[in-house]
This record gives C-alpha cells, structure tokens and sequence, in this order.
C-alpha cells in the first residue's frame, strides 16, 4: 500500500493538536514600562514588525466555543505581530525568518512563552504561525493561552514564512533550535522598542516536531544562551529526541510504518545538511530512488525492508556508515543534564514517535543527576490521541512556576 507523504489526519495535526486546549495559568502583563535592561548586549536580530490584528475577548473565546469552559479562560484582549528577524541557515550564512508573536493587553508585567510548532507540510505553507491563520496551531488554543497572561513567540522555523524559498531542514536540531532563540532575542527586542515589560520567566513548548525544537532550544539556551536567558520550565512532547535508535528502530521493524514518508524527508534533510550528498540510490531500493529523485514529497511503501536498500539498513543498525552516524549522533538531544524543571509528555502506545525517545531522555538526564526532570506517560495513547492530554498536562506543569 502507498501513502502520501502524510496522511491526511497528519495534515490536520496542527488543528487536532490544540483542540483540546481547556486549560492555562493566570500571569498578568504590561504595557507600563520598558523591559528590564539585559546583563549582555546580544546581536541585534530584530529586521521588521507587522500588526496583524488586535483581537478581543469575545473573539478569542469564539475560536474554543466547541470545547467546553475554554472560553472561561479568556482574559485579556491579544494583538497578533508578524516579526522578522535575522538568523543563519543551516550553512552558516544569514538568512531573514519570521514568526509571530502574540501580546496580551494587560497591565502588569507577564513571562515570555517560545511554543515550537509541530510538522507542517510543503504544500501548507499558511499554516505557518506568522500567517496567523486559522489553520495554525497558535490561532485558537494557543491565543487563549496568550490571553491569559503569556507573550508567545511562535517561530516559523527556517523554510516557511519570510525565508519560504529555503528548504525546511525537517528535524535538525542545530537549525531549529537557532532558529527559535533568535526569535527569543526579536521577541524580547520587540517588546522593549514598544515598551511591553516582560518579567524575568520564560517556558518552552512544543509537540512532535515542536517537542523536538522544544529540547534543542532548551539545551541551546542552557549551553550557549546562559548569559541572556534563564529557562524557567520547559514542556516538550512526543519528540524524537533519540535518534540514533530511532533510525536502528525504523530498519529493524517489520511493521508497517504508516509515516514513513516523514524519515524519508528527514534523511533527505540530512544527506544535504551535513554534506554526505549521495544519491537515492544508496539509501533506496528501485522503483524509490528514481521516484524520489524526481520528487522526494511522492508516496512510499509502508514497509521499510521494501523502501530502503538493503546494505544501507544493515549500516544503520551496525552503524558502521560513520558520515550518516555522526549525523544521527548531532542530532542526539536526549543525553544531557538540564538545570531548569522539565517535563517529558508522550503517548505510550506512539507509533509515528516511539515512545522510547521520551523514556530514554529520561534515564539519560536523571543518571546525569537532573533531579527536576518528569516523564509523564500518556497511557495508550498514539501521537495524535495524546496532544489533547499533552496540551491540559504540559499547561498545569508550567503554571507551576
């Protein structure tokens, strides 16, 4: 059987994602004074500013009227920005991206939140959060979180929105995670031009994709970023965090893989990224090569013995191919001890993201001795049943702090 390159509920990932939103804290904002000074005098990334619209109470509350007391939560009036902002592509070369940022009116000082979408196909480029369209994942659940009491920064990642002409490098961790931070500093620049004060806290989320740009930009921030920000909490979820083992998972299974199409796009990133540069042929068995030569978003089979060659899957599970290993390996963020609270959420029943690359961070951060790392298993859930439990859960853990 062949599938699309996703299936058309993954096409819909980002609506069902946060359609079960019911749930936030109650941090107020302001626009009283400028933004504290910063200890460090950070690049400027900041290149533009567009108002997309302000949007009321009323309005906010309309967009959750099928989910039950959502509406409750609605506090604050919201105005939704476009940003541009300067960043470097995954080759080191400068690049203008965009995201959007939402910005309650409110009267005291309230935290900034960087929520990392999830996939989003090359033919969805509106759903992209600087579009701010109704079919993004910031447009209902995410804007009634902004409204009561959250500055949301909502990058579009490098290949959508201002920087659209660029491929997206699908699940590389060094370019989202850039990516998002830079955002951070446009946010934060942004805010202090338009005197909206930003308090001292900031929290990370994010879903599949999202989850995974979630952990890298917490370790970017808590490794390279120290000296300008301090993540308070973080809340990523179903991220592929491992994959070294995932990829030995996916060659080793002999399950259908539903999505295959998606490790397709993600080895594809890599063979560009990291320069290996060979052709389909080496990773593909005929009639795929060809086929994805010509176009790499086209169907695939389910079975991964039938798609991929079978000297390229024995290289993976020995891991004797050292180029595509080291690329596996730099995109590991699995093992590393973080110092701010973070939660893990994933569906334990999870076959498009396994749940083992939750469960293997885990392990990893508490035998580093990271005392403030959770797991929170979704029991039985698959990654699309989960994202309602993960977005109630991820939103009472961070209202913690």
């Amino acid at each position: 059987m062949l599938v699309p390159f996703f299936s058309s509920r993954l096409a819909r990932f980002a609506f069902l994602v946060w359609a079960g939103f019911s749930s936030a804290s109650g941090i107020s904002c302001t626009k009283e004074a400028a933004a504290p000074q910063e200890t460090t005098a950070p690049e400027t990334r900041l290149v533009g500013s567009t108002l997309i619209g302000e949007y009321s109470p009323a309005t906010l509350a309309g967009r959750v009227a099928s989910i039950p007391l959502a509406g409750a939560l609605v506090k604050y009036p919201v105005r939704a920005y476009r940003l541009t902002y300067s960043t470097r592509n995954t080759d080191g070369r400068n690049v203008t991206a965009s995201g959007a940022l939402l910005v309650p009116v409110a009267p005291q000082a309230l935290p900034l939140l960087s929520y990392q979408h999830g996939t989003i196909q090359p033919d969805e480029e509106n759903h992209a959060p600087s579009y701010y369209s109704s079919s993004s994942e910031i447009w209902s659940a995410v804007s009634v979180l902004a409204s009561t009491g959250y500055v949301v920064s909502a990058p579009d990642y490098i290949g959508y929105g201002a920087s659209k002409a660029l491929p997206h490098p699908y699940e590389q961790a060094a370019s989202l995670a850039s990516a998002s931070a830079d955002m951070l500093r446009a946010a934060r620049e942004f805010c202090q031009q338009e005197q909206f004060a930003l308090n001292k806290k900031l929290f990370l989320m994010g879903y599949s994709e999202g989850g995974f740009a979630t952990m890298s930009l917490h370790k970017l921030l808590e490794e390279q970023y120290a000296g300008e920000f301090s993540v308070t909490a973080s809340a990523p979820g179903a991220g592929a965090y491992h994959k070294t083992a995932f990829a030995r998972h996916i060659m080793n299974t002999t399950e259908p893989l539903p999505f295959l199409s998606s490790y397709v796009w993600v080895l594809d990133t890599y063979n560009r990224v990291y320069g290996l540069n060979r052709p389909w042929s080496y990773y593909l068995n005929a009639p795929w090569a060809a086929q994805l030569q010509a176009n790499p978003f086209g169907p695939v089979p389910q079975q991964a013995q039938e798609l991929f060659s079978p000297g390229f899957r024995q290289a993976v599970i020995s891991g004797s191919d050292a180029p595509l290993a080291a690329a596996f390996r730099d995109n590991d963020v699995y093992d590393w001890k973080p110092k701010a609270p973070l939660a893990l959420f994933h569906g334990t029943a999870d076959n498009y993201v396994p749940y083992f690359n939750s469960e293997d961070a885990y392990r990893a951060m508490r035998a580093r001795g990271a005392t403030q790392v959770e797991l929170h298993p979704i029991q039985g859930g698959n990654h699309f049943t989960s994202a309602p439990s993960y977005v109630l859960e991820s939103f009472a853990f961070i209202s913690q702090f």
